[in-house]
């Protein structure tokens, strides 16, 4: 969603679910696996009347309260939002006063970009197997009054200066979060000292949208092949089901309605692909044309995994982003200036338009977080400590950092709250790494597989004396036991209590970190070091440094002024002291006299107290805003593009549920919910509501290189299929998609006899890994299954409760077949398919493990390690199995 709207994460929220007329829910079960936020669904069937699709290789919990449901072959959704945006062109279903004003619907796409018929966009490297993206770019120029006309090219005389390109940043009202414009961490840079294609200041564009390079010409081009028939065929969804579905969804925008909206419902069964990115993005596409972001009720809702994905993210979780998802260096970038450069975006629109180009802050964000990270060392003169930051020269995801450590680079792992045998993918080769590695620091609440890999079934007594891995591991203390905050799915960031103190000798995450920060520092200070200074010169200025307090790492990351701050164009008469905390981002600033862990997060602890504590209950506009309940970002904005609510001239589609609009008598933008715009930026001026994006609009075209994998989305089978693909045989996978090559790292194929679907997943009753320590879930659930369709075991004279083996290319997997009539085998492009299901919850450690109730073994042995090249998630949710009965 990041690179398609500006912003990665749930556009709405879960309250405002209840707001919609339509749902379609697909890769998720939120009925099961998020139970509570599951009410606002219902809530809207029950007082709006709204419909419920959902899409799911088996029939859940969540599928009964479907007015339609369809079973759908794991790892095919593109396949089958494609259809959606096929059906809603061909039949008008599209928002098109939305689609020509808030999308690059009317941009040209340059001369020589090549869709992918053949299944390769146009610049690929097959050696590499890579894409040249300078092709998938806007043409340069101004707008084109018709189709037959040529695209002009901008003169000096008629003015190459685009109206407010750069320089938004300081606008009162400005905004927050998101992936910047160039995409995957680093994408634009990489490879050499060329540097990278640009996007140009002055887009040509139609406004009729007739032009073949159009991008909305294209689009329609590039989902014309998904026609119902080609549908059935890929994901094994009866052409009339299909029908009926596209029908029912596109019913929101029937004879140019645009008072109602749809809303897109998903969860990691769409991110665990290796074109998972991409799966999210024709979602974001499909709800472009339909007119439904930036509106209540509207949206594509992604419902996180845990309760802190969103939060772990936001503050730099993984390894290509700091905090507020700034950028990592990289070894090009040798000083600040050639960072900033690289990664602060200019604007990209028609000359006529406006563009906030909120990233163009990228400055006052990243000076801000350097002086939060070194302080009183961090000066101009010195480039605020940027050379003390890590410059990336290679991807360091999860999969290829076990990869690293398998092959004996990586050495050591500290593994806080990460079960990283059990999660794999493909955890026995994860095993076999750790036998590799020097050291192994883990911090857990119970036994688990990482901490005891060496117990793992196979392993013998023998084999445990040739380990030579030092295994630290560390008491933590759970959620219960620590106060802090929870970042949730809608963003919103709640503070949270301790409810027990952690027993005997655990202790809280930042005491357990400070301590080993602290030992280390002094180990600097007396021995010296390579590189001590950025351990020296680290600020650590908490009032107890041995166990610093959440309250005031809240505190900073929210940001304080260094200096007395004054702006009288933003905020005349006001003045921010030296030391105060700021009320937010929008004071930030690029010369060193503010200081802020996460620009995303300001605004979230000012001088009026911890704004996440708070819990107002007024919702006056019976949206359920809340805005006094806790806090969101970005601003507290609680649905993200809400400018797209109103038309053009600023008036709200849908009155009834108004969240902006433009108020002529205070010449500003209002309303109940904090606009997500430039307040006082007139309609005429035509700024785009899609305001971190440097066209200002949201992408349906993603241009240069926003996605490793192509600028429109496309049908790609997983690594391991049962057929080839049907739209283009001979490129049948995702062509850049990350296979790892290693002994271990195996495909399985038909012919060996691997043509059993498999999709893993989670139950209510457990979470994750850790449940299974606990005697009452346990109790509920006490052992691992296999759902195996109940044809498909007639068929190999299973009954429910016999044991059976599933076995992939990496590995098998043992335990009770629960014969199932919730999954139905398929025709897949004319081979009948069976799915099986399994739950990932067990391991080799647990209550049930420890009692000899299980066979000892991890599903993930059998998924395998191929990862999306945008996101590098693994494939856990499509891979091929046999099965047999024991």
């Amino acid at each position: 969603m990041g690179p398609t709207f500006g912003r990665g994460a749930m556009t709405n929220g879960w309250i405002d679910i209840k707001n919609t007329d339509m749902m379609l829910i697909m890769g998720g079960n939120p009925a099961e696996n998020h139970p509570c936020g599951f009410k606002w669904p219902v809530e809207a069937k029950l007082h709006r009347n709204a419909k419920m699709i959902v899409v799911d290789p088996r029939f859940t919990r969540t599928a009964t309260q479907a007015d339609l449901f369809l079973q759908i072959r794991a790892g095919t959704d593109i396949a089958f939002l494609g259809g959606l945006i096929n059906y809603a062109i061909q039949n008008n279903r599209i928002a098109k006063d939305y689609l020509i004003n808030y999308t690059n619907a009317a941009f040209i796409v340059k001369d020589g970009f090549k869709l992918p018929e053949d299944g390769l966009f146009s610049g690929f490297d097959a050696g590499a197997t890579t894409y040249d993206k300078s092709t998938w770019n806007y043409e340069e120029g101004w707008k084109i009054e018709s189709a037959n006309q040529g695209v002009r090219s901008p003169t000096v005389s008629e003015g190459n200066s685009p109206k407010g390109s750069v320089g938004k940043n300081s606008e009162k009202g400005g905004d927050a979060g998101g992936h910047q414009a160039a995409g995957g961490p680093g994408a634009s840079a990489q490879g050499g000292q060329k540097p990278p294609p640009m996007l140009p200041p002055n887009v040509a564009y139609d406004l009729s949208l007739q032009h073949p390079r159009s991008v909305f010409q294209l689009l329609k081009q590039q989902y014309s092949r998904y026609t119902p028939e080609m549908v059935e065929r890929i994901t094994g969804i009866p052409r009339d089901q299909f029908i009926k579905a596209a029908d029912l969804f596109t019913s929101v925008r029937k004879n140019g309605d645009m008072k109602k909206a749809a809303t897109i419902i998903y969860a990691v069964g769409w991110t665990q692909h290796t074109f998972g990115t991409q799966i999210i993005r024709t979602a974001a596409i499909l709800q472009l044309i339909l007119g439904n972001v930036g509106r209540a009720g509207g949206g594509v809702n992604a419902l996180r995994g845990h309760s802190n994905i969103q939060g772990a993210t936001d503050m730099g979780g993984v390894f290509d982003i700091f905090p507020g998802y700034l950028k990592i260096p990289q070894p090009n970038d040798t000083d600040l200036a050639a960072f900033l450069k690289r990664t602060t975006p200019t604007s990209s629109k028609p000359n006529e338009w406006d563009s906030y180009n909120y990233w163009s802050n990228t400055p006052k964000f990243m000076v801000s977080f350097l002086k939060s990270l070194y302080g009183d060392s961090a000066k101009k003169e010195t480039d605020f400590n940027y050379q003390y930051l890590p410059k990336i020269d290679r991807k360091f995801s999860w999969t290829e950092m076990w990869d690293e450590m398998y092959a004996g680079k990586v050495k050591g792992l500290f593994a806080f709250g990460m079960n990283g045998v059990a999660i794999g993918p493909n955890s026995r080769k994860n095993i076999e790494a750790l036998k590799k590695a020097d050291f192994l620091v883990v911090c857990e609440l119970y036994p688990e597989e990482t901490a005891e890999f060496w117990r793992a079934p196979g392993i013998t007594k023998d084999d445990m004396k040739k380990i030579n891995t030092t295994i630290y591991r560390l008491p933590g203390a759970g959620f219960a036991e620590k106060d802090g905050t929870f970042v949730n799915s809608a963003r919103w960031l709640q503070w949270k209590y301790v409810a027990v103190p952690p027993p005997g000798a655990a202790k809280v995450d930042q005491e357990i970190l400070a301590r080993i920060f602290l030992r280390m520092r002094e180990l600097y200070q007396k021995e010296g070091g390579k590189f001590p200074d950025p351990i020296l010169n680290l600020t650590w200025a908490y009032t107890t440094p041995q166990n610093p307090s959440l309250a005031e790492v809240a505190k900073e990351i929210n940001g304080k002024a260094l200096v007395d701050l004054t702006d009288e164009k933003l905020f005349p008469g006001q003045t921010i002291k030296a030391g105060q905390q700021l009320p937010g981002f929008a004071w930030l600033k690029d010369d060193g006299t503010t200081a802020c862990g996460n620009w995303l997060y300001s605004g979230s602890w000012t001088e009026a107290g911890p704004q996440m504590q708070r819990r107002g209950t007024d919702d006056p506009s019976g949206l359920g805003i809340y805005q006094n309940w806790a806090w969101s970002w970005p601003a507290n904005r609680r649905v993200m593009y809400n400018r797209a609510s109103c038309d053009p001239s600023g008036k709200p589609w849908d009155m009834e549920r108004r969240q902006v609009w433009w108020n002529e008598a205070q010449q500003k933008w209002v309303g109940n919910d904090v606009p997500d715009f430039k307040v006082d930026s007139k309609p005429a001026d035509h700024m785009g509501p899609f305001i971190m994006n440097p066209e200002g609009v949201g992408r349906i075209f993603a241009p240069l290189a926003a996605f490793a994998d192509g600028p429109f989305p496309e049908h790609y089978e997983p690594v391991e299929s049962p057929i080839a693909n049907p739209l283009h045989p001979k490129q049948s996978t995702n062509p850049v998609a990350k296979k790892f090559k290693s002994d271990m790292d195996k495909l399985g194929t038909p012919a060996e006899g691997f043509n059993v679907v498999c999709t893993t997943y989670r139950l209510t009753e457990h979470y994750h890994y850790w449940t299974k320590n606990n005697p009452m879930n346990v109790q509920l659930v006490p052992e691992p299954f296999v759902e195996v369709p109940a044809q498909l075991a007639n068929e190999m004279g299973i009954t429910g409760g016999e044991k059976v083996r599933v076995t992939s290319a990496r590995g098998e997997y043992i335990a009770k077949a629960m014969v199932t009539k919730r999954i139905k085998p398929m025709m897949i492009d004319g081979k009948k398919i069976y799915q099986i299901g399994l739950p990932i919850h067990w391991g080799y450690r647990g209550i049930a493990e420890d009692a000899g109730k299980t066979s000892l073994m991890t599903a993930n042995q059998l998924s395998p390690a191929a990862i999306d090249p945008n996101a590098y998630t693994p494939e856990f949710k499509g891979f091929l199995v046999k099965i047999e009965k024991i």
